[in-house]
């Protein structure tokens, strides 16, 4: 076996591949860039070179500094995990020249998969089920009028060498296929230096549901179930499970055999994963085989209890399987939700700086649960603009889909995050969703369901008072530590009463607390009790409570009168208030939002690449107003309506915060 391997790659994916070659007692290097100086996965690793500048483009992805750091440290094999180099042919052909083992498939297999019109080719000729569609040369618009026509609106317009959603559009009638063709020609070219084109059929209520396959050098492959990846956004997977709730096994199989058919007619040799876009009917069809690990494969490791990057090691140092097909058994359901540094309140916005708190949910494995945390990230530690913005991938599993959604939940509730925005609260809203509880969701579930962005969540009336009981019963602990503390009275209880008033999300819940010494039964004006018990202590941020036998776990922050709770993708400002100061509390006015209606706010942190205005200038609904670049993404930011420019506050190159000011109207 390998006695050293270098990790071609960074964050969680880097620090989950250490941990499988340190049970496999392999020594490993890491590499870094200026900004991963001093990044978790160089923490773990036995040995780490620092290869270059914080952007990818002169470290992480030029080939010669990591083929430099290889010879340096007499690494025998090189893991490229996902992105960056992974699915890069010149990088496996420089370590093949280099005589040192790529741990992925075959420089041909990258080259014959990596190209969209090649790969729909050869799995026509495997015969595995291709979406009707054109894969010649398409001329210009007219000729791809002329093609969308004979394959049947509505199609897809896709780049060759795309990825990401780049150089994609959907048309559903000529004009749109006019020009969907220029803008995929376009941005294809800019993206990938590649504008060449196809058309297929746009498969209607479409599920992604993708097939692993892990096969050896020695003509062995076999199929590792499906994972069902429906739950997007923008093209990118936010929420992944296996096996899909929708396949029978009938199809399973079907998928399976097809896409280790494809696999071994490339001579393919390692774990790969196989895409699909599965319609209504349960038709499937071959979209793209990705040459390399896949993000999302721990729910795959979940329910087959193979770890898929040992047998990617063992495969590349020449073993043959040792697994057939009939060995392979799925268990349970596993469940994963992608942890991302974006704001979902603000359109999903990237964000940036410290992790002032950064707590995962304890990791389990016993018998009916498990909680696994793949990260590449540690408290204190930063959120850099350079890379991209997960986080971590959080995986739950249960023997059915309902436990591992549960798992998910509470897993969810208990991960503390401070410091940067995140998808946290959404990702808790679609654990709740009665759509995809069901199973039934598609590609378009995001899209769907929440047009006008994610809001937060409001809750239902049993889930308020389950919190506002809770809350009640904090706050007389608090109340009895906070007269403790005072030494105003040696019997400290008389002063803490038993009726409180407790407001939340428009509510009011005018309650009586009968304490005990195990717990507290929280009784409402309608003669409802609710039983609350929990160790929870004052400046506890977490805070696990039992209500009426059923596990809660609440997200605790300390306000004026209450609690800041955060809970199942709720976000509460709850008060707990004697019934006089809730009387008086009512006569109060609302304090009413600044306006903010003739000022430009930056929605996200960011650089200040371009200002296309002047003071002075008079702008349109739906002008760029300047563009701002966060994760090297760039956001145009445009008008909302007619006004005129009255202050420039920001210049190009400024780094702004959320909410700073970048220009005035009047």
């Amino acid at each position: 076996m390998f006695k050293k391997i270098l990790i071609a790659n960074r964050g969680e994916i880097a620090c989950r591949v250490i941990k499988t070659a340190r049970a496999m007692g392999i020594k490993t290097v890491a590499i870094y860039s200026e900004a991963d100086r001093n990044a978790l996965h160089v923490r773990m690793a036995d040995e780490a070179v620092h290869i270059g500048p914080a952007p990818a483009s002169e470290s992480y992805i030029v080939i010669d500094k990591v083929m430099d750091a290889i010879r340096r440290t007499g690494a025998e094999a090189v893991h490229p995990g996902y992105g960056f180099l992974s699915e890069n042919p010149k990088f496996a052909e420089a370590l093949e020249a280099e005589g040192v083992a790529f741990i992925g498939p075959p420089v041909n297999a990258i080259k014959a998969m990596g190209d969209k019109i090649t790969s729909k080719k050869i799995a026509q000729e495997a015969s595995v089920s291709t979406v009707p569609g054109y894969m010649g040369l398409i001329e210009d618009a007219e000729d791809a009028v002329k093609i969308s026509n004979e394959v049947g609106y509505p199609v897809m317009i896709k780049a060759s060498a795309g990825g990401g959603g780049k150089g994609m559009r959907i048309a559903w009638n000529d004009d749109e296929a006019r020009e969907g063709f220029q803008s995929s020609k376009n941005e294809a070219a800019s993206s990938f230096g590649d504008d060449r084109i196809f058309i297929e059929k746009f498969i209607t209520q479409p599920r992604h549901i993708e097939i692993q396959v892990l096969c050896d050098s020695h003509g062995n492959g076999i199929y590792l179930g499906e994972r069902e990846c429906s739950i997007q956004r923008r093209q990118q997977k936010v929420i992944e499970e296996a096996p899909s709730p929708f396949l029978d096994e009938a199809t399973r199989k079907a998928m399976g055999d097809q896409s280790v058919a494809l696999a071994q007619a490339v001579g393919y040799a390692s774990a790969g994963t196989v895409e699909f876009i599965v319609d209504g009917a349960r038709n499937f069809y071959f979209l793209e085989m990705n040459t390399r690990l896949q993000v999302e494969h721990p729910v795959t490791e979940l329910i087959t209890g193979v770890d898929l990057v040992e047998q990617m090691i063992r495969v590349a140092y020449g073993e043959k399987l040792a697994m057939a097909q009939s060995d392979v058994k799925l268990t349970g359901w596993a469940m994963e939700s992608r942890l991302y540094a974006e704001d979902p309140y603000r359109g999903f916005l990237p964000s940036i700086g410290r992790l002032t708190r950064y707590r995962p949910p304890q990791e389990l494995a016993i018998e009916g649960a498990v909680v696994r945390n793949d990260t590449g990230v540690f408290e204190g530690g930063e959120i850099s603009m350079y890379y991209d913005p997960m986080i971590a991938k959080l995986c739950t599993w249960g023997h059915t889909r309902s436990e591992a959604i549960e798992g998910m939940r509470n897993a969810l509730d208990a991960f503390e995050m401070e410091g940067v925005g995140h998808n946290l609260p959404f990702l808790s809203a679609v654990m709740d969703h009665p759509k995809f509880v069901a199973g039934e969701m598609t590609t378009a579930f995001i899209e769907e369901e929440y047009p006008d962005g994610f809001e937060g969540v409001t809750l239902g009336v049993d889930a308020l008072r389950a919190i506002a009981a809770s809350c009640a019963a904090m706050h007389r602990v608090a109340e009895i530590r906070r007269t403790r503390v005072s030494g105003r009275m040696d019997n400290h209880e008389r002063h803490v009463g038993d009726d409180w008033v407790v407001s939340l999300q428009g509510d009011s819940f005018a309650v009586t607390i009968d304490a005990d010494k195990s717990g507290a039964n929280v009784k409402f004006e309608d003669g409802d009790s609710l039983r609350v018990t929990s160790d929870w202590t004052p400046g506890d941020q977490l805070a696990t409570l039992i209500v009426d036998d059923k596990p809660l776990v609440l997200k605790v922050g300390k306000i004026s009168g209450g609690f800041r709770i955060r809970s199942r993708g709720a976000d509460l400002k709850v008060h707990v208030r004697t019934p006089r100061q809730a009387e008086l509390a009512a006569l109060m006015p609302e304090k009413l939002p600044p306006d903010t209606s003739k000022l430009l706010l930056c929605p996200m942190p960011g650089l200040i690449v371009k200002v296309n205005v002047a003071v002075g200038d008079e702008v349109q609904e739906g002008q760029a107003l300047c563009t701002v670049e966060a994760m090297k993404m760039e956001n145009i930011l445009r008008a909302e309506k007619k006004v005129t420019v009255t202050k420039l506050n920001a210049t190009p190159g400024d780094s702004l915060a959320v909410d700073d000011v970048i220009m005035e109207f009047e």
